[in-house]
């Protein structure tokens, strides 16, 4: 029995437990041992992690796929887990020791720290796969994998040996993303870029050989920088190659003010001639774009900070290095003290010589770490370095070839820039929480690298040896006694970045290295559903790994989704406040509907603006599926055995199975293609618009009429499509669904394991070759009970019925319209002339008589060779349907309201077409204010369509 109200809270909860008792989501259950496999990996989110908005429309989407080629047969492995976060985990943990005034890190040391971690993981870590089942994600929970599981970590030092014996990961002094709070390097996505006001300082660079002076242009070189604390690790001044200001000085020297050194001018089209004096101060050891100049023309790199973003001049042999007598005492004055300080006093010493020439008020966009919120520096230090170019090549390839191809296409492009541009991937940092690399050192610095520290010993010892600094007695004693060869070697302390192990995710979760059975059956996947923000950073890594590794792409399908913003356009942050947590909206609202709200909205290729009220409106969607079923039940209506519904003989039923034949071949296609908008749109209108408002309408009479044959027939096929209806909207609202045909469709097992609705033929032998193929040689002989459906398209119709049915809905749709129109009250009944009608409407009219004139609001239906003078016509499938409004409505006061409302809509127009056109406006306003104001101008157009159409209709009662 169904429930009086919709409460979506007790369904979620019972129906969890429903699906996890009875394993309904594990991959490889018995009866899908012979079918085709159908693979996803969650990208795993951070186990520090809760849901966010993001995560709410990347699982539902899965979830989607998932549940649908579930319903197909396939052996579905949604593969769930959670990342390690190094950075943000170590961070949780080490506020938490603060909070409780227990010792730090590197009071504790790492062993003791490290235990701490996997304590903080074990009571906290599920957080958020918790709310992911909330959310209703079908995961196969029993396979859950963490990136730091012992089998995974195993993959992660295998790779690294692996990569680093090929020449492939090596050590590399270069700049990284230096993050001075948490003293590690981090990567660029864990970088935010923020707008600062700050200054731009020109300062006077003197040429070499020219006595300075400060009125004449003639003795110096003006550059320009934001951070005038980085010029005392300058090592040149680029000049653009064509600029005629500079040409002969190209090669001379400039003489570094404060510091004496001589710096040489090069030429270089990094320099942008229009821009400032167009001549720049080359920072090689301090900025990305000088890196590379620097590397260019072979200039020296000086770092002139430390860890902690302080000058660091007094012990730093690069600085001190050919600087001239007595600039050693500057050095001094100036090291260790912060930065920012620095930056000021150096400024002021600057002045005080001339060396300025201006000071202009400069708002730039500014590095900042986005958990530390510190300024980051570009830092030349020592790291562990991927070559990401020579990975590239084959995972642009592929892409390429269509092997691997991205939905929507065009982020195909996005790709191709990055990997074509790729730079070596700096893959550790300076934390004690991740995967240790696997490197050790020897006594004179000498790197080991291998799986184990026996086995890097062995290397050591068996090197050290040959090169007879240790004997072989002494090899063979160290090799022995442990005790003996203690701090002979010393691992790697740094970490690998977070995104490496991650990079293994489509493979190491099966089972990788070890010769599993499920790396042969699951890999490679079918989809990857993922956000545009991490296409470089997750996307583009586990294609390299996975064809370096397993030599094929880790998915066939790439689905990048948008963003979800709030209801005005603008992107969600906690600073704005407009941040919408989805565990509030299923609390009030209910999973089914969030998830229905961001699937109905995900159109590709568009960011979703997200409101309350649209939440809500699909909780009432659910809500009107709740009552639709109850009358279902409440009129005895269920499906009997044997119920064939193409069989029927009323043409209403007939209808109903016509149009749920279509909306299931819409639906199934929308799916298959990705579109999930129209998907959701597609089942939205069948159940609401179709069933609810028209067929449950229609069939009322017969329903609340004399038993019959027709009362049977109705009441079957009443029940019959409720079940369809469930099963398509199944894979967007899984709990309403699973509970309702729990309650109603009183069949054995679960709707999320029945078969999809979609009829399918019998799969010929050509047809069976080809989908084994697709699968793969290791997959065993595809059964057809499970073989991926094919689908008959030519699926049921009766093109009869949907005519005489469809006459009736547009007729009434339309003549409602007009009353709405023409605002005539509810109580007013108006008649009908079908004019010049055909054979076949003079016929079906009588059948529908009483319906028509009930929804319609009419007091007579009759026929005439003409439509009457002062009536409103409709043309209804090419037959003229009129409307007598004469007397019935005052023409001249609909006039004149209709005259007033198109004047608005007109006034509308031009204002927002105003602010469009202004360039300022568009320049300048943000973006969703901009997106609002055309929406604005769309919305008056339509209106002011409409209102005209209206008028028109008046001109016809006059």
């Amino acid at each position: 029995m169904i429930e009086k109200n919709y409460q979506p809270a007790d369904i979620e909860t019972r129906m969890s437990v429903v699906w996890e008792d009875s394993l309904a989501f594990k991959a490889g259950r018995p009866d899908r041992r012979d079918a085709v496999p159908f693979t996803i990996v969650i990208p795993p989110p951070n186990v520090t992690g809760s849901l966010h908005m993001g995560h709410a429309l990347n699982n539902t989407l899965q979830d989607i796929l998932c549940r649908f080629e579930r319903m197909r047969g396939r052996d579905v492995l949604w593969q769930p887990g959670t990342d390690h976060a190094g950075i943000a985990t170590q961070m949780v943990v080490e506020r938490q020791l603060l909070e409780r005034q227990q010792p730090g890190r590197r009071e504790m040391g790492r062993e003791k720290f490290l235990e701490r971690v996997w304590q903080w993981k074990a009571e906290s870590g599920d957080t958020i796969i918790n709310q992911l089942k909330r959310l209703g994600a079908s995961c196969d929970w029993s396979r859950e994998r963490f990136t730091m599981d012992e089998g995974l970590s195993k993959a992660v030092v295998k790779v690294f040996v692996e990569l680093h014996r090929d020449g492939l990961i090596y050590k590399d002094k270069r700049l990284v993303n230096w993050d001075t709070k948490l003293l590690t390097a981090i990567s660029d996505l864990e970088v935010q870029q923020t707008e600062v006001k700050g200054h731009l300082w020109y300062l006077r660079y003197p040429i070499e050989g020219k006595t300075f002076d400060p009125e004449d242009r003639s003795t110096f070189i003006v550059v320009a920088t934001t951070r005038p604390e980085t010029m005392l690790g300058d090592t040149g001044v680029a000049v653009h190659p064509e600029d005629e200001r500079y040409l002969k000085l190209i090669g001379k020297n400039v003489i570094l003010p404060l510091v004496g050194r001589k710096i040489r001018i090069v030429a270089d089209e990094y320099s942008d001639p229009e821009k400032g004096s167009g001549a720049v101060k080359v920072t090689p050891a301090h900025d990305f774009n000088d890196f590379e100049v620097g590397n260019r023309h072979g200039l020296r790199r000086i770092g002139v900070l430390d860890r902690e973003g302080c000058l660091d001049l007094v012990d730093n042999e690069d600085y001190l290095r050919d600087l001239p007598e007595g600039a050693s005492q500057f050095a001094e004055e100036f090291n260790k003290v912060d930065r920012f300080a620095a930056r000021k006093r150096i400024v002021e010493r600057l002045e005080s010589f001339g060396f300025i020439e201006r000071i202009e008020p400069y708002t730039h966009m500014v590095p900042h770490g986005d958990r530390s919120n510190s300024v980051i520096e570009p830092y030349l230090t020592d790291q562990w370095y991927v070559d990401a170019k020579t990975l590239a090549r084959p995972a642009i390839a592929a892409v390429r070839s269509g092997e691997t191809s991205f939905v929507p296409k065009n982020w195909e492009k996005t790709y191709f820039e990055w990997m074509e541009n790729i730079q070596p991937w700096c893959i550790s940092r300076q934390l004690w929480w991740g995967h240790q690399i696997p490197a050790w050192y020897g006594p004179d610095g000498k790197v080991f690298v291998a799986e184990t520290e026996e086995e890097a010993i062995s290397h050591a010892l068996g090197y050290y040896v040959e090169q007879e600094v240790i004997t072989a007695e002494q090899g063979r004693e160290m090799a022995l006694d442990r005790n003996k060869r203690e701090g002979f070697i010393t691992r790697d302390e740094d970490v690998l970045d977070t995104w490496f192990s991650s990079a293994l995710w489509p493979f190491s979760t099966l089972g990788w290295p070890e010769d599993a059975p499920e790396v042969k059956r699951y890999y490679p996947t079918n989809v990857l559903v993922t956000g545009f923000d991490i296409i470089f950073f997750w996307v583009a890594r586990m294609m390299m790994m996975g064809l370096h590794f397993m030599k094929e792409v880790p998915f066939s399908t790439i689905y990048i989704h948008a963003l979800v913003r709030d209801e005005k356009g603008a992107k969600m942050s906690k600073s704005k406040g407009n941040v919408i947590d989805p565990l509030n909206l299923i609390d009030e609202y209910g999973a089914d509907a969030l998830r229905f709200t961001l699937a109905a909205m995900a159109a590709q290729g568009r960011d979703i603006k997200l409101a309350t009220s649209r939440v809500e409106g699909y909780r009432n969607f659910a809500t009107k599926l709740w009552n639709a079923s109850r009358f279902a039940e409440m009129n005895h209506c269920a499906v009997p055995e044997g119920f064939e519904p193409a069989k029927a003989k009323e043409t209403l039923n007939r209808w109903i199975a016509h149009e749920s034949a279509h909306t299931t071949r819409e639906v199934t296609e929308a799916i298959e293609a990705y579109r999930f908008n129209d998907a959701a749109g597609a089942i939205y209108r069948f159940v609401w618009n179709v069933y609810c408002d028209w067929y449950v309408e229609l069939a009322k009479p017969v329903l609340l009429g004399p038993d019959g044959p027709a009362k049977d027939e109705t009441r079957a096929m009443v029940a019959w499509a409720r079940d369809e209806i469930l099963k398509l909207l199944h894979p967007f609202m899984p709990f309403i669904t699973e509970e309702l045909w729990e309650v109603t469709a009183k069949r054995d097992g679960l709707l999320a394991l029945a078969p999809w609705p979609l009829k399918r033929s019998e799969p010929t032998a050509e047809q069976l070759a080809m989908l084994a193929a697709a699968a793969g040689p290791t997959d065993p002989l595809v059964s057809p009970a499970f073989v991926m459906p094919i689908f008959d398209h030519a699926d049921f119709t009766d093109p009869k019925a949907e005519a005489e049915i469809g006459w009736v809905i547009e007729l009434v749709t339309q003549i409602r319209s007009v009353r709405a129109e023409m605002n005539i009250p509810p109580s007013t009944l108006t008649a009908l002339v079908l004019a010049g009608a055909s054979a076949e409407t003079k016929e079906r009219a009588p059948r529908w008589t009483d319906v028509i004139k009930r929804m319609a609001r009419l007091s007579d239906i009759s026929f005439a060779d003409r439509a009457p003078d002062g009536a409103v016509q409709l043309l209804v499938r090419g037959e003229v349907a009129a409307l007598p409004l004469k007397g019935v409505i005052d023409v001249a006061a609909e006039r004149t309201r209709l005259d007033k409302e198109i004047a608005k809509a007109d006034a509308d127009i031009k204002r927002a077409e105003s602010k469009l056109a202004n360039e300022k406006f568009v320049a300048n306003a943000a973006e969703e204010v901009v997106e609002e104001e055309r929406e604005k101008r769309e919305a008056a157009r339509a209106r002011k369509a409409k209102l005209l159409e209206a008028l028109e209709r008046l001109k016809q009662a006059s």
